[in-house]
């Protein structure tokens, strides 16, 4: 059976953004900080913060919370400011919570139109997590980003998390362990043996659905969801 919906090449860190400008610099000057008293104030060694702010240390959701409180602004105010990316959201995804989607009818817009702050490659798809059983890596509500078409064969993805889409047509977020044919397991919930998977989605970045601008909605989102 062809796939739907896909993954990446490269597994990224979770709850990490791209690559991205930032403005951890011009607030260290307004304020007149030295970069140890930034660091300081933000949790983290001099080191660090040069890295941060000149680019070469990725900055994760967590270090823009972390320097948003330092300088007293938004965490929107730690992004430099870009060109936002629209991208589809087309459903839920399960993690502990199992989700019965009639993945065929959305249509190709998406469900849901978000803007993510940061580039992204081309033929990505965003799903929101449903569910607790993944924590405390992901959270009820976050949004996992991947690409539409999977690319990489079952094999690639064992001992990784992963969205998968099984052959019955349920939507899961769960870790990929070989089996017959596969075993998806959870961090915090019992596995689900012998799995046929129709479609597997290596993650590409994470987000807390509050970060993502919505901008326009096309209908409710599809499918039943069933809590487990």
């Amino acid at each position: 059976m062809q796939p739907h919906i896909g993954a990446r090449q490269k597994k990224p860190d979770f709850a990490m953004l791209p690559a991205m400008g930032n403005k951890l610099k011009s607030l260290r000057e307004e304020r007149g900080w030295t970069h140890e008293k930034a660091g300081e104030e933000m949790g983290v060694s001099r080191s660090q913060f040069i890295k941060l702010e000149r680019g070469e240390r990725r900055l994760t959701v967590d270090y823009i919370n972390q320097a948003a409180k330092a300088f007293g602004v938004r965490p929107s105010d730690i992004i430099e400011d870009m060109d936002d990316t629209a991208i589809p959201l087309v459903g839920y995804i399960g993690a502990g919570a199992e989700i019965l989607p009639e993945f065929e009818q959305v249509p190709p817009e998406g469900l849901d139109q978000i803007h993510v702050p940061f580039p992204l490659p081309d033929e990505m798809i965003a799903l929101q997590v449903r569910g607790d059983s993944m924590l405390p890596v992901y959270k009820d509500g976050h949004v996992v980003i991947v690409y539409r078409e999977q690319k990489k064969p079952v094999q690639s993805f064992y001992g990784d998390e992963a969205a998968v889409r099984t052959s019955d047509g349920r939507r899961f977020l769960k870790t990929i362990m070989k089996g017959s044919p596969v075993t998806l397991t959870s961090f915090n919930a019992a596995p689900i043996e012998n799995v046929a998977l129709d479609w597997i989605g290596e993650i590409f970045a994470v987000l807390p659905r509050a970060q993502l601008r919505h901008v326009e909605r096309a209908g409710g989102i599809q499918g039943k969801l069933r809590l487990g």
